[in-house]
């Protein structure tokens, strides 16, 4: 089995070449994919397969997703299965283009969050349509220093945006963040976050079924849309610890755009079967 390696601000994929959906890719096989000591190491698995092959009926939020060539499956470190992934989707269609999958500089990419309009930009940098951030009011973690507080945003997953009153780097992020199931019944991705500077923030990212990564698009997307006033637009730089992204946001919703970078590609040579 042939895959590739890429990263979006160093969030990083392996990539699964699955035009007619033939590969059974189980959470074990994920897992051991993603594992950076036993597999090629990843923060997930994008794998790359036509929406009709996909051989799953597309309801809710993913119906949208029915009219696209190309469906991104995304899969979390663990194995579970991820709605949407804003890093993925740019590595995602860096891939496509760049193997000649996809024609001209626009394109939509099916996922289980609906469509994604993505734009190829001529400098490297991929832009992809977030949809309309939701926010859902507040809620708490508790993290291994302590309790944070903030907003709950829908982004196609569950995001707890927490801004907090010093440097997100000082923040420990170790361990998986206790959430309250009232408010997270599937888990959620937490980010603290801070102003850096005027139109800019700082962000670190515990994933639901990752851990803490190096970056997050739908994270970034998340504490955009928390820190920006209630009816009004903004554009935000985002940093993290992988790089940075810019997310527009206006009455339409949320644009991200960033780098996305191949790195990598190979054969697979451990069993897929899990």
């Amino acid at each position: 089995m042939r895959f590739a390696k890429g990263h979006g601000t160093e969030n990083d994929f392996v990539i699964l070449p699955d035009p007619d959906g033939a590969l059974d890719l189980r959470p074990a096989a994920v897992a051991a994919l993603c594992d950076r000591r036993a597999g090629i190491g990843a923060d997930g698995v994008l794998r790359v397969v036509r929406t009709a092959a996909l051989g799953e009926t597309l309801t809710g939020p993913a119906a949208s997703a029915a009219d696209c060539e190309w469906f991104m499956d995304y899969r979390n470190a663990d194995g579970s299965v991820a709605e949407m992934c804003g890093n993925g989707v740019r590595v995602f269609a860096r891939y496509l283009a760049d193997r000649g999958l996809v024609s001209g500089k626009e394109l939509a990419v099916g996922t289980r969050a609906g469509a994604r309009r993505v734009v190829l930009e001529d400098d490297g940098d991929v832009t992809v349509d977030m949809g309309r951030p939701e926010l859902l009011g507040e809620g708490s973690a508790e993290l291994a220093d302590g309790r944070v507080e903030g907003t709950r945003v829908w982004v196609g997953n569950p995001h707890l945006a927490c801004r907090v009153d010093r440097s997100p780097a000082e923040v420990d992020l170790s361990g998986r963040p206790r959430l309250d199931p009232a408010q997270f019944p599937d888990g959620a991705n937490v980010e603290v976050f801070a102003a850096a500077a005027p139109g800019t923030l700082e962000m670190r990212v515990n994933e639901r079924g990752s851990g803490e990564t190096r970056s997050c698009g739908t994270g970034i997307v998340a504490v955009a849309a928390a820190a920006t006033p209630p009816g009004e637009g903004a554009t935000w730089r985002v940093r993290v610890p992988g790089g940075e992204c810019i997310v527009f946001l206006d009455a339409e919703g949320a644009r991200l755009r960033g780098p996305a970078a191949l790195v990598a590609e190979g054969e697979v040579l451990m069993g897929l079967g899990g």
